[in-house]
Parts: structure tokens; C-alpha cells; sequence
């Protein structure tokens, strides 16, 4: 899959560069496919070079982080990953938060009427003041579940911001992605899958939102945290997925919001502006497919497909690192 991902993206890029006459010669992409593109050099600044990628670049990496999000391979990783075979540089993490925006508009259009049953049942308890009421319980859960990694994003946010964080580095996302994997691996094997959305507590937001704190980390996967701490607690692997998804809306809305007020005090130009909305409007439609994909993949298959990928993406990031290939 890993493989695939990559001449998918090549090819795309290709063509796109094709119709458009623009030349790269095939030595210089090689080149920073093997030793990394880096621009930021401010330690201490707001990395904003995403607004040195032209339009090509910004909708491909819009394409990566739309389907990327969503699945539980990290689409931080892969936002950190992909410029580096294109010849890009890192975008940056306040960009990849403020692309998160694209995940909500996929995932509110998708479960719409989910999330309306859910909000009108739970408005109903509170009227009636039924608060052990399954749905009211459940919201809330999701409302807590959030409250983790918000705090966390609040204490890690100046690391992970900045310009060549060593939280952004290829040996962390490799080591991240690997671990992931065999956290996944065991929680494949050993879920019992026996509870399906109706099933779902109070204790369950809190459980999967505690896990949601290590997305933070390049490499881990909000997606993939959540999906993995699910079927540990024995849900079926669609209300796995789907729960991922709708604990994800209150973060994508936080972090969305707060690297908005961030790229704005960073004293983003107009220039910047159309480059983030360009990669938005591709990632929206990348996640709205990717959330259908992966919905029906899920019911018919297991999450294993995920496991071997994150751990090849793993050992190749710090094989390719350690032996000089890659600049970490």
C-alpha cells in the first residue's frame, strides 16, 4: 500500500506538471526524494512555508491529507513524508491542523443524520432531564473525550509549531508509526468485536479520548489511536471507525480554529490564504471518499492491511534515515 500511495502520488504529480509545461528535471526530483526538502530555518518561528508550494504541490498534499486523515496511518506523518519525495518542504504543522478543517466538512456531510439523531435525542433528555439517557450520555462522552488532547495540544502546541520540531522528525514519525502498528496488530487479534454503536457509554469517550492524545505525535494517527483503543474495549470494527470520526469533530473544530487564530497572527498574506483554501477544497473531497472507502472496507475486512503498512512505513523511514537516504 505504501508503494502504491507513492506512484499514485508520482503519477499524478506527473501529469498535473504535464498539462501545466512545467519542467523539473528527473535528477533534481530523485535528489529530494533522497535528501529532503527544508526551508524553515527560524527555530523559534511559525513554519508557514506552505505558502512557497505552488498550486500543484498544495493539491496534491490536499489529495495525502484528505484520504490520510481519516485512516489510521497518520495523515501528519504522511504531510511530513510526501513533500519530501516531491521536493517540498515540510508545510508545517499549523498547516496540517488547519487542513484538519477538511475532515469536518467530510465528516459532518457523511453522518449528518447521525449526528442530528444524536443532537436532538440528547436535547430531548436534557428537557426532560433524563440524564442517564443513552444518547444524552454518549454526547457527552464525546464532549469529554475531547477535553484530553485539547489540553495537551495547549501544553505541545509552541513544539510542535515551530520550525524543524523534533517532534516532526522522520525517526519519530518512524518509531510512532511502528509502535502503532503493533498496538493495532494486538487490538486486531485479540477484540472480541462483540458491541456495536448502541452499545456505546459515557466511559467509552473517555477511554478513546485519552487515546486520541498521542495523535499529537507525528506517526501515531488520530485516527489510529482512536480506531486501536476501540477495539480494545471489544467494538465492532465499523463502530470503531465511525466513532473515530465523530470524537474527531470536536478536536478538528479546536485545532482547526486555534491554527486559524495562529496562521492570522503569524501575519498570513493573501497569497497564503488561497494557498491553505485551494488545499482544503481537495482535501475535503479526498475525505468524503476516503470515509466512504474505508466504511465499506471495514465491513467485510480486518484492519491488518493497516498494520503492515505502518510498519513498513516505519522501518523504511529509519532505514532510510540511518543510512543516509533520507534526511531526518
Amino acid at each position: 500500500m505504501f508503494l502504491t500511495l507513492y506512484f499514485a502520488v508520482v503519477e499524478i504529480r506527473d501529469a498535473l506538471y504535464f498539462v501545466s509545461y512545467v519542467r523539473i528535471p528527473i535528477f533534481f526530483m530523485f535528489h529530494s526524494f533522497l535528501i529532503g526538502a527544508s526551508f524553515c530555518s527560524d527555530n523559534g518561528a511559525i513554519n508557514l512555508d506552505f505558502v512557497n508550494i505552488d498550486w500543484i504541490g498544495i493539491i496534491l498534499l490536499g489529495i495525502v491529507q484528505g484520504i490520510t486523515e481519516l485512516l489510521p496511518i497518520s495523515s501528519t506523518a504522511h504531510l511530513r513524508i510526501v513533500p519530501s519525495f516531491l521536493g517540498l518542504p515540510d508545510p508545517g504543522s499549523a498547516f496540517s491542523a488547519a487542513m484538519q478543517l477538511a475532515s469536518l466538512t467530510a465528516v459532518l456531510t457523511y453522518f449528518w443524520q447521525d449526528i442530528t439523531q444524536l443532537l436532538g435525542n440528547s436535547y430531548r433528555a436534557i428537557a426532560r432531564r433524563d440524564y442517564m439517557s443513552k444518547s444524552f450520555r454518549l454526547l457527552l462522552g464525546l464532549i469529554v473525550g475531547t477535553v484530553p488532547i485539547a489540553i495537551a495540544g495547549i501544553l505541545l502546541k509552541k513544539t510542535l509549531d515551530t520550525c524543524n520540531s523534533p517532534l516532526r522528525t522522520l525517526v519519530t514519525i518512524g518509531i510512532a508509526s511502528i509502535g502503532m502498528s503493533l498496538l493495532l496488530a494486538i487490538a486486531e487479534k485479540w477484540g472480541q468485536r462483540k458491541r456495536d454503536f448502541e452499545k456505546l457509554t459515557l466511559i467509552d469517550g473517555v477511554l478513546v479520548g485519552i487515546a486520541q492524545v498521542f495523535a499529537l505525535v507525528p506517526g501515531v494517527s488520530r485516527s489510529g489511536s482512536t480506531i486501536t483503543a476501540a477495539l480494545f474495549l471489544q467494538m465492532e470494527r465499523e463502530t470503531a471507525a465511525k466513532f473515530s470520526f465523530l470524537l474527531g469533530l470536536p478536536t478538528i473544530i479546536l485545532a482547526g480554529a486555534v491554527e486559524i487564530a495562529t496562521l492570522l497572527k503569524a501575519g498570513l498574506d493573501l497569497h497564503g490564504w488561497l494557498i491553505l483554501l485551494l488545499g482544503l477544497t481537495s482535501a475535503s473531497i479526498s475525505a468524503f471518499l476516503a470515509i466512504f472507502g474505508l466504511l465499506r472496507y471495514l465491513e467485510k475486512h480486518s484492519t491488518w492491511l493497516f498494520v503492515w503498512y505502518r510498519l513498513a512505513m516505519g522501518l523504511f523511514l529509519l532505514i532510510g534515515v540511518g543510512v543516509g537516504w533520507l534526511k531526518n
